[in-house]
């Protein structure tokens, strides 16, 4: 849209009209999830707001109008960018195989001047998208069984293999996670999800001996006994219990959080962000972020029932199913009942390209909304 179709009345009114059609309550949610952040970042950081709290503030600030902006999008224009996106991850982490840059014994980033992406955040973004394209075109009895379900399977165990070689195993699991369900919401045979979660369960042991890097066995059997290596791999589990059980009720107070003030807790902003908020506020700040959690994730699947079209049904729903499976690994791995395998608080943790992902993500799940009463069309007429 330009400059000048906006003083036309008709594309003013359009404009106003869509703007009127966002759920701003939803926004209201996610700036109060953020809202917790900035705090819990400035208290960690001694009360100042460098080097967390002002850049969280700043980024959040765009792009929540980047968000607001895509929202805007026809669902046929994300319809069209589907693969395209897909493709451009897809690139992009086979770049990272070749020319990543290393950083903590990890190849995850790529290097653009004074800038670094993560691929694999780019990728949540584009699965979802050509799933929920590849979904909306199909029949109901390919989406069922059929030699073509190949094609939704490469897509997803592809950027699966990338990611492990970096090695970035929670990244993986997410993705993984988030890929099969987008295909039992696309109305895979519960035969095949059966046999899917037989196979899965089988594959874990020989998974954890013979792929996973030597520090990645230490985390996934350490989680069961941390207390067997307390300075080593039980560490990062033994320090998180400590800070979330010291919170009790009520919390120690603001600032007042001896594991993050005193650089005990390891990864205090991004990683166990979580533990530092449940060290400061307790089990009543614990759970009042979990509602607001549970809020969004309950609306964003509102959004996604009340689409429409398929696409836009199953771009939301594998959106929200991103978000929600980044919150529970997480919230399972500070709470010690999961390995720790690097799967960030959502929105809660630091980090640039994580919040940047989200809140495209975000902006697709509100452009569903916006857009909720289009349809979608895959042969001659859609937009290619």
């Amino acid at each position: 849209m330009t400059v000048s179709a906006l003083t036309r009345p008709g594309e003013r009114d359009r404009l106003i009209v869509k703007l009127g059609e966002i759920d701003w309550i939803f926004c209201l949610l996610l700036s109060l999830i953020v809202g917790a952040a900035i705090l819990v970042q400035f208290s960690i950081a001694g009360s100042q707001w460098m080097p967390w709290a002002l850049p969280t503030a700043i980024r959040y600030t765009i792009f929540f109008a980047i968000m607001i902006v895509l929202s805007l999008l026809d669902l046929r224009v994300w319809f069209a960018l589907a693969y395209p996106i897909y493709g451009v991850g897809f690139l992009l982490l086979i770049a990272v195989d070749l020319v990543g840059h290393h950083a903590l014994g990890a190849q995850r980033w790529l290097q653009l001047g004074p800038i670094q992406i993560q691929p694999s955040e780019i990728m949540k973004i584009g699965l979802v998208l050509a799933l929920a394209r590849f979904y909306h075109s199909a029949s109901s009895k390919t989406a069922q069984f059929s030699w073509w379900l190949l094609w939704p399977a490469f897509l997803i165990l592809a950027p699966v293999a990338l990611v492990l070689k970096q090695p970035d195993l929670g990244t993986a699991i997410l993705v993984a996670l988030t890929g099969g369900t987008v295909m039992i919401l696309g109305g895979l045979s519960w035969r095949v999800i059966a046999a899917g979660a037989v196979g899965a369960v089988a594959m874990i042991p020989p998974v954890v001996m013979f792929a996973l890097h030597g520090y990645q066995k230490a985390r996934v059997t350490s989680f069961l006994n941390p207390e067997a290596d307390p300075s080593g791999a039980g560490y990062h589990s033994l320090q998180s219990a400590i800070a979330i059980g010291s919170g009790g009720l009520l919390g120690k107070g603001y600032g007042l959080g001896s594991q993050s003030e005193l650089n005990f807790l390891p990864e205090k902003q991004t990683d166990f962000i979580f533990s530092s908020l449940a060290e400061q506020f307790g089990f009543v700040g614990c759970v009042s972020l979990l509602l607001l959690y549970a809020a969004v994730i309950f609306m964003a699947l509102r959004i996604a029932y009340i689409s429409h079209s398929h696409f836009g049904r199953l771009a939301a729903a594998g959106i929200t199913v991103t978000f929600t499976v980044s919150l529970l690994i997480n919230g399972a791995m500070v709470l010690g009942l999961a390995p720790v395998v690097g799967v960030p608080m959502p929105l809660l943790s630091y980090g640039g390209t994580v919040m940047l992902t989200l809140m495209v993500g975000f902006g697709l799940v509100q452009g569903v909304r916006v857009h909720r009463y289009s349809e979608v069309t895959s042969g001659k007429g859609a937009l290619m």
